[in-house]
């Protein structure tokens, strides 16, 4: 048996080197490189050509909504983005008053704070729609908190209020009303 086995390596390493009539080739040189060559060739980084690693998601941006127009919200979205997040109800005097503030905040923000209004303490979609009109808010995320689960969330236990979330996800909280200076002021404080 010993003697097959022995047979059989030999065999084997034969076969192998049977089809080999000439010695490998020698790798080829790389091309030469000239400074013109070498200025025209493109920097790449390893960074770039490895997919940027996922943004973990605070705590407090782990939740799923609704806007007032029935599109799918993720808080998970906002991760490593700093956010306001602005809790008015329809019938509230102070809400309505500050609503124009807020719009003018959001817009000066636009490019780096994302603005987002909850709408709740209220079962009517058509008030909640009707606030938005007449407060000048609709071109901020408005979502639709009639379950009180987002005021829930957030442990917000009355309106107006809101809660400031900064790139880390860390969170101060204000309540209102606010002016547009003292807004733009806890903006610049809490998540710039």
């Amino acid at each position: 048996m010993k003697k097959l086995c022995l047979v059989l390596v030999a065999m084997t390493c034969t076969l192998a080197a049977c089809g080999r009539d000439t010695p490998p080739a020698a790798p080829a040189p790389a091309p030469a490189t000239t400074a013109a060559t070498t200025a025209a060739a493109p920097a790449v980084s390893s960074s770039a050509a490895a997919p940027a690693p996922a943004q973990p998601v605070p705590a407090v941006l782990k939740f799923t909504g609704t806007t007032l127009d029935g599109a799918a919200f993720d808080g998970a979205g906002l991760a490593g983005k700093p956010a306001v997040f602005w809790f008015w109800a329809p019938w509230c005097p102070k809400c309505q008053a500050e609503g124009p503030a807020v719009a003018k905040v959001a817009e000066k923000y636009q490019r780096k704070v994302t603005v987002i209004g909850v709408a709740g303490l209220d079962r009517s979609t058509r008030k909640m729609a009707e606030f938005v009109e007449r407060t000048g808010t609709a071109g901020i995320a408005q979502l639709d908190d009639r379950t009180g689960d987002l005021y829930k969330h957030f442990r917000v236990t009355s309106q107006s209020s809101y809660v400031f979330v900064d790139a880390s996800g860390a969170t101060e909280s204000a309540t209102g009303p606010l002016t547009e200076d003292e807004l733009s002021s806890l903006v610049e404080r809490h998540v710039l």
